[in-house]
């Protein structure tokens, strides 16, 4: 098994692609004799590849020709979050009807900030034919420029050039901006938003969604935005912050269902009534969004189509059909309860 160094100073696959001006899963087809690649994006490859003096790994010149039938599900979380939010569940399910459907078999591997190098390595090491990657952080995707193997991301990566890499993402910008936009049009003028993650697509696109409605020059209040982090207990913490800044806050927006759970337990626990008081939109539309008490309007997206979607996405990588990287976003659509 190759040993995949992160340190170390030798090109790397990620170094041809970004000399030929291609993605690298591109790269790797023309190294791999896929023929599905345009003889010019060859030769900008090959070119690239004698100029930098690249030489695969031995475990990847091992497995040219030859499939697994195998590929890696990587979860860029930890083990608590992954049991508590509903969505990895939801986009697994797409996943594993994509893969079943095409006769591949899946191993899931867990990412943590810790285990990069050893993930990489096994990714790297011919036991898997691609991976895909499910919520994709920083500190992961920052690793990934040097991977040596077929990916796809599920969500838009949080690289410094996403449009090298195929991902499947849903909109959550306009979702976002449907949500804030459905609370204007309600009346309510002083609306906050529990944001996501600094450091995940989702978490800064749902921001920016927020942003456009509030204000066409991205301008916002910040002391009507907190962070959380899609857990419940944040979203709880998160609102607690908004009403001791903004008390006359008279709606919020959710990044999450789950999140919005803890928003709810919030206003209640400190006298606001929903809607009455401050209506609440979230997003995600999972299940726990029509048990909450008042039922929780949300944005939907299609969890499991989104799931589905990229695993069929990387089967096109792998077999060398998909050209060139492809950026899908999916719809999102708003559904209306009674929290707003």
């Amino acid at each position: 098994m190759t040993v995949l160094d992160l340190s170390d100073s030798r090109p790397t696959l990620a170094d041809v692609a970004r000399a030929a001006g291609v993605s690298s899963a591109t790269a790797s087809r023309v190294l791999n004799g896929f023929p599905q690649v345009r003889a010019e994006t060859r030769r900008q490859v090959e070119q690239a590849v004698r100029s930098l003096g690249y030489v695969r790994h031995r475990a990847a010149r091992a497995t040219e020709g030859r499939r697994t039938g195998t590929v890696a599900v990587v979860l860029c979380e930890d083990g608590l979050r992954l049991f508590s939010d509903p969505f990895f569940g939801r986009v697994m399910s797409g996943v594993d009807r994509a893969f079943t459907a095409a006769g591949v078999q899946v191993v899931v591997l867990m990412m943590q900030a810790a285990a990069q190098a050893t993930t990489l390595r096994y990714l790297g090491g011919g036991h898997v034919d691609g991976a895909l990657f499910v919520s994709t952080h920083t500190r992961c995707t920052t690793a990934l420029s040097r991977a040596d193997f077929p990916m796809v991301s599920v969500g838009r990566p949080m690289v410094p050039d996403p449009a090298r890499y195929t991902y499947v993402d849903v909109d959550n910008r306009g979702g976002a901006e449907a949500a804030v936009r459905h609370l204007q049009a309600a009346g309510r003028r002083r609306i906050a938003t529990v944001a996501g993650p600094k450091d995940m697509a989702p978490g800064r696109d749902r921001l920016a969604g927020y942003a456009a409605a509030i204000s066409g020059s991205g301008l916002i209040d910040p002391g009507l935005v907190a962070h959380g982090d899609f857990g419940q207990a944040s979203g709880d913490h998160a609102m607690r912050r908004l009403l001791d800044r903004r008390p006359d806050l008279d709606a919020v927006f959710v990044a999450s269902d789950v999140m919005a759970v803890g928003v709810l337990r919030a206003l209640r626990r400190t006298g606001r009534r929903v809607p009455d008081d401050v209506a609440v939109v979230g997003f995600d539309n999972a299940p726990i969004s029509r048990s909450t008490d008042p039922p929780l309007t949300t944005v939907s997206q299609p969890v499991e189509d989104l799931g589905a979607r990229s695993a069929r996405e990387l089967l096109a990588v792998i077999d060398g059909t998909a050209g060139q990287p492809r950026r899908v976003v999916l719809g999102t659509t708003l559904v209306v309860r009674e929290s707003a």
